[in-house]
C-alpha cells in the first residue's frame, strides 16, 4: 500500500519553501501488499521514465494497510538544508515485508524529471539495501527476504535547492523607496559546543565581506563555482580580492558590507559585542549576500546567498534570523581544521558540509545527525526612506522611522591594520551643561602592509557634563532577546537558550550585571517512537593500554531498547590510538676491543681496551657506562742497568712493525705477482647520524706475468661511521 506519506517543510525565513514527499512502497506476503518486477536495464529506457512508472503503478493501488511506519529520526518539524537524517521503514510483528522502494520527491511532482527528486540517500547496510539499477534516486532491497525494518540515511538538499537561490528566477521587487538594515553576526563556534579537534590557538572568524546587490550579480551560491575572491576568503581569510570584485560590479551593487575579523572566534557577549554593519537596499538591489571564513580550515565558510529583503506585498522585510552551518568552497580537499594545503583540481562546486563527509572531519557523526550550528545572523530593518508602496506600517515604530539625512561614515579602516578594541569613553571635559568633548583610544597591534597607512588611534565626540544628557548613561542599555535556540534534544525533554548583548556600557566604567543569557526546559515529541537502536551515551575513554609510547584506548555504549524491537547493527565499542610520553631509551654500547699490547717491554706496564657509544640514552634512559678499561701487565723482569736499553729496543721493534704494516698497506707485495696502488681516501659517510657506511679502494697498479687473475685483483674496505643517534 501507499504509506501515509509524511511531508516535511524546510523553514527558510521569509522565502518560499519547497515541500518534500518521502514515499515508501513495500511488497509483503504477510500483508498482501504492492509488488512489482524490475524490467531488464536494456528495456527500461531512461531512468527517470522507469521511476515514474514505479510511481504510477503505486498510485493505482488502494490504501489498505496502515501497519507500516516510515519515520525520519527525531521527527523534525523542519528539514535543515544539507543535514543528514536516518530514515526507518518498519512494521510491527507478526507482519513483515520482503521488498520495498524509497523515493524522495518534491511535493506536487510526478518523478518524471531529474529535478523532481529531492536530496540524496546513503546506504547504511549493503546486505539490506541498494540503489535501484534503473532508477538511481531510489533505494530498494538487496535480496528479497522477510524483514521487519530497514534504515538508510537521507541528506536534505542544500539551501539553494529549496527554491530561493539562483536555481529559480527571483521575483521582481515591487517595493518603493529604500530601506536601511543592520546585520549582526553571532558566532557560535567554540570549544564548548564543537569540542572535536577544536583549534585552540588560532581560531577566528575572518573579516566579513558582502554586499546588497541586484539579481544580476551572484556573490556565491550552492552548486556554483567559487570566484577568485571567494577562494581567497575561503582559504586565506582575505577579503581584499572579494571587495575588488564587488566594487567592479558598479551599479549592480548598492552597499559594500564589511565587518572586522574576530580573534578569538568566540567570546561572551558581555566581553565583546557581536560585530554588525549597516546597509541599504532598493527596488533593483534588494538582495543581500556575505561570507566569512572560520579559521583555521581548508576552505570552510558561512554566509548568506541572495537573501531577498523585498516582500511580495511590495514592502521591506522587517527581520530575518538565520542559523548557519559551514559550507565548502570546493577549492581545497582538506578534511580537518588544520589539514595541509591540498588544492582541489579540478575545482568542485560549493556545497554544504555534512556530518558524514569524512571520519576525520570535526563535524563527523557516524549516526548522520545534523551538524551543530556554528553561527546565527540577524538582519533587522532600522529605517525606511522615501515614499513607500505598502502604506500600512508593520508596527508603531515604522510610522516615524526614517533614514537620517546624515549617514554614518563607513568604517574605512584598511583590513591590513589590526587594532585592539576601543577603550571606554573618558569623562567629559565639561563639568557643566556647556558642550565639551570626550575621548576613547585603541592600540595598533599589527600593520600587515607597510605601504598602506593605518588611520588614527584616538576618537573624539561632543558631550555635556553629568545630568545634562537626555538619557541616563549610568545604566546598561541591553538589546532585545535573540530568538530561542533549537531544543537540545530531538526527542523528549531538553533545554534551550537565548542571548542578548550590551548595546551601551555605563560611562563610569562599571560592569553590567544584567543577564545576557537565559535557559529553560523544552520538550520535543514527548511520546517518542522507539526504534531498535536506542543507545546510551558513549562512556568516557579508557586509560591508554600502555604506560609510555603508542597504545590504544576504548569506549563503550549499551543498547537501551528491548531486543524484541529488532536487531541493532550500531557499534557498541570504539577503539582509537593514544600517545603517552616516549618510553625511556637506554644507552647502547659496542663490544669491547681486544686488549692492547703491554706498553712496556719489561717490568710493570699496562694494557687497555675500549668500546664505543652506539646510542645515547633518551627520555630518562640508563646512562652510558665506561668506554675504556686499563689493567696491569708484566712481560719479564728487567735486568739491572738494562731496563733502559731494553725499553729502547722494544720501542724500536714496535716502530719496525708499524713501518711494515704501512708498507703492506701502501706497498707492492700485498698480493703475489701484483704491485698495488696506495689506499684511496675514505668516502663521505652515507648518513649524518644513526649509522652510515664509508668505503676506500686499493687498485692494481701492475700485474706480473706470473700472476694469476684470481689472486691479483682490486680490494675494497668498508667501515661504519656516524653511529651516534639522530
Amino acid at each position: 500500500p501507499r504509506l501515509s506519506p509524511s511531508t516535511h517543510r524546510q523553514s527558510l525565513g521569509l522565502h518560499p519553501v519547497l515541500p518534500l514527499l518521502l514515499l515508501g512502497f513495500v511488497s509483503s506476503v504477510a500483508c498482501d501488499a504492492f509488488a512489482f518486477t524490475e524490467e531488464p536495464s536494456d528495456r527500461a529506457g531512461r531512468a527517470d521514465g522507469y521511476c515514474s512508472r514505479i510511481l504510477r503503478a503505486q498510485g493505482s493501488r488502494k490504501e489498505s494497510n496502515n501497519e507500516f511506519v516510515l519515520r525520519v529520526e527525531g521527527d523534525p518539524e523542519n528539514y535543515q538544508p544539507g543535514s543528514t537524517y536516518r530514515v526507518t521503514l518498519a512494521v510491527s510483528s507478526p507482519s513483515y515485508f520482503r521488498g520495498f522502494t524509497l523515493i524522495a520527491l518534491k511535493e506536487g511532482t510526478e518523478g518524471e524529471k531529474e529535478e523532481d527528486y529531492a536530496g540524496q540517500f546513503q546506504i547504511i547496510d549493503e546486505e539490506e539495501t541498494q540503489f535501484m539499477t534503473n532508477c538511481p534516486p531510489a533505494v530498494t532491497e538487496s535480496t528479497p527476504r522477510r524483514r521487519t525494518n530497514i534504515q538508510v540515511f537521507w541528506t536534505a538538499p542544500p539551501k539553494s535547492l529549496f527554491g530561493y537561490a539562483t536555481d529559480r528566477p527571483l521575483l521582481e521587487c515591487c517595493a518603493c523607496g529604500t530601506a536601511k538594515y543592520r546585520v549582526t553576526f553571532y558566532g557560535n563556534w567554540s570549544e564548548k559546543i564543537h569540542p572535536k579537534d577544536y583549534p585552540r590557538r588560532a581560531n577566528h572568524w575572518s573579516a566579513i565581506i558582502g554586499a546588497s546587490h541586484s539579481k544580476n550579480y551572484v556573490v556565491w551560491e550552492y552548486g556554483g563555482l567559487a570566484s577568485e575572491g571567494v577562494k581567497q576568503v575561503a582559504e586565506l581569510g582575505s577579503p581584499v580580492k572579494m571587495e575588488e570584485e564587488i566594487r567592479q560590479k558598479g551599479d549592480e551593487v548598492l552597499t559594500v558590507i564589511k565587518m572586522k575579523a574576530q580573534w578569538p572566534a568566540w567570546q561572551p557577549l558581555n566581553v565583546r559585542a557581536a560585530p554588525s554593519a549597516e546597509f541599504s537596499v532598493d527596488r533593483t538591489r534588494h538582495l543581500m549576500s556575505f561570507l566569512t571564513m572560520l579559521g583555521p580550515s581548508p576552505d570552510w565558510n558561512v554566509g548568506l546567498s541572495a537573501e531577498d529583503l523585498c516582500t511580495k506585498e511590495c514592502g521591506w522585510v522587517q527581520r530575518v534570523v538565520q542559523d548557519m552551518i559551514p559550507w565548502d568552497a570546493g577549492t581545497d580537499s582538506g578534511v580537518s581544521y588544520e589539514s595541509p594545503n591540498k588544492p582541489t583540481v579540478p575545482q568542485d562546486k560549493i556545497r554544504p558540509l555534512t556530518s558524514l563527509d569524512h571520519p576525520q572531519s570535526p563535524f563527523y557523526d557516524p549516526e548522520g545527525g545534523a551538524i551543530t550550528l556554528v553561527a546565527r545572523v540577524i538582519i533587522e530593518r532600522i529605517a525606511r526612506k522615501g515614499e513607500q508602496c505598502n502604506i500600512v506600517p508593520d508596527n508603531v515604530d515604522d510610522i516615524v522611522a526614517d533614514i537620517a539625512q546624515e549617514e554614518k561614515d563607513e568604517d574605512d579602516t584598511p583590513e591590513t591594520c589590526i587594532y585592539s578594541n576601543w577603550s571606554p569613553w573618558s569623562a567629559c571635559s565639561s563639568a557643566t551643561c556647556e558642550k565639551g568633548k570626550r575621548m576613547r583610544q585603541r592600540m595598533l597591534k599589527a600593520q600587515l602592509d607597510l605601504s598602506v597607512p593605518c588611520p588614527h588611534t584616538q576618537d573624539f565626540e561632543p558631550c555635556m557634563g553629568p545630568g545634562c544628557s537626555d538619557e541616563d548613561s549610568s545604566t546598561c542599555m541591553m538589546s532585545e532577546w535573540i530568538t530561542w535556540s533549537p531544543c537540545s534534544m530531538s526527542c523528549g525533554m531538553g533545554t534551550r537558550s537565548r542571548e542578548r548583548y550590551v548595546k551601551q556600557f555605563p560611562d563610569d566604567g562599571s560592569v553590567c550585571t544584567l543577564p545576557t543569557e537565559e535557559t529553560e526546559n523544552c520538550a520535543v515529541n514527548e511520546e517518542c517512537y522507539t526504534i531498535p537502536c536506542m543507545l546510551t551515551l558513549w562512556s568516557d575513554w579508557s586509560d591508554c593500554s600502555v604506560t609510555c609510547g603508542k597504545g590504544l584506548r576504548t569506549r563503550q555504549r549499551t543498547l537501551k531498547s528491548p531486543v524484541e524491537l529488532g536487531e541493532c547493527s550500531e557499534e557498541l565499542e570504539q577503539v582509537e590510538k593514544c600517545m603517552l610520553p616516549e618510553c625511556p631509551v637506554h644507552c647502547v654500547m659496542s663490544e669491547w676491543t681486544e686488549w692492547s699490547e703491554c706498553n712496556k717491554s719489561c717490568g710493570k706496564g699496562h694494557t687497555i681496551r675500549t668500546r664505543m657509544v652506539v646510542m645515547e640514552p633518551q627520555f630518562g634512559g640508563d646512562s652510558c657506562a665506561e668506554t675504556i678499561q686499563r689493567k696491569k701487565c708484566k712481560i719479564r723482569k728487567c735486568s739491572r742497568g738494562q731496563g733502559i736499553s731494553d725499553e729502547k729496543k722494544w720501542r724500536r721493534d714496535q716502530r719496525e712493525k708499524r713501518r711494515s704494516k704501512q708498507g703492506n698497506a701502501e706497498g707492492t707485495t700485498d698480493h703475489p705477482g701484483c704491485k698495488m696502488k696506495p689506499w684511496s681516501s675514505w668516502t663521505e659517510c652515507t648518513k649524518m647520524c644513526g649509522g652510515g657506511i664509508q668505503e676506500r679502494l686499493m687498485t692494481v697498479k701492475q700485474r706480473f706475468r706470473t700472476a694469476q687473475l684470481s689472486s691479483c685483483k682490486d680490494r675494497k674496505e668498508i667501515r661504519a661511521c656516524n653511529v651516534h643517534p639522530c
